[in-house]
């Protein structure tokens, strides 16, 4: 028999990120052991209009809390190490870390991992307004050793629009999807070399074959991580 460690995922946030986040996961245990092997998965799902809620009203303690205790209820369950499905998310990373006894796969951690090996040390960050204006995931970089470029406004709003009034809805339309690649034009042309898709729906928009820099699906990367530590 072949043994894997259980994944927790801490997801549904919005649950477009967790289907990706659950396909990627058991395409890489199927990939990797053959058969019909797939992950062992423990899934928290949340209502999205709950943590879009605390985002809003900037209650990132409250959202700690609420993460940390079900990040704690998934190691009771058996998890044996711990995802959370969202790079905006990561803002109450310490509080979860905090809560758990066993490993917790820090997604900044594993796309810088990714940059540096391709040996790129200048990216853009697409993401949330939370994730590209506040310090949580940036500066996790840049201790990393990377240059982190972020969009200039209104770009940045245009970025973090198209996200919560379409892609969390499962929403990609082309006009979006041309006024990202415009983003990235501009983030090329201040000298990133390489973009990081720092939310897990961008990956819904935008792929490595529509940019022309080195591209970086953090979703992709982390799965990756996880599966490679759920097989180790």
């Amino acid at each position: 028999m072949v043994l894997q460690k259980t994944i927790g995922l801490l997801g549904g946030m919005s649950w477009e990120s967790s289907i990706i986040y659950e396909r990627l996961i058991n395409e890489g245990v199927r990939a990797r052991l053959g058969g019909t092997h797939s992950a062992d998965l423990i899934v928290r799902s949340y209502d999205f209009a709950t943590i879009e809620a605390l985002q809003e009203a900037g209650d990132w303690q409250a959202a700690g809390r609420l993460l940390a205790t079900d990040a704690r209820q998934l190691q009771d369950a058996g998890a044996e190490l711990v995802l959370l499905c969202t790079n905006t998310m990561h803002a109450v990373a310490p509080a979860i870390e905090a809560a758990l006894d066993v490993p917790f796969v820090h997604l900044a951690d594993t796309t810088a991992a990714a940059v540096l090996a391709a040996g790129i040390d200048t990216v853009g960050l697409l993401g949330t307004r939370y994730t590209m204006e506040h310090d949580f995931y940036r500066c996790r970089l840049e201790a990393a050793g990377l240059t982190v470029l972020v969009p200039d406004e209104p770009d940045r709003t245009t970025v973090h629009d198209v996200i919560y009034d379409e892609l969390v809805k499962g929403i990609a339309s082309p006009a979006s999807k041309a006024r990202y690649l415009d983003v990235i034009d501009r983030l090329a042309a201040r000298g990133a070399t390489g973009i990081i898709a720092g939310c897990t729906e961008i990956e819904l928009l935008i792929g490595p074959a529509d940019v022309g820099l080195a591209y970086f699906p953090t979703t992709q990367l982390h799965a990756e991580a996880a599966v490679d530590l759920a097989l180790d």
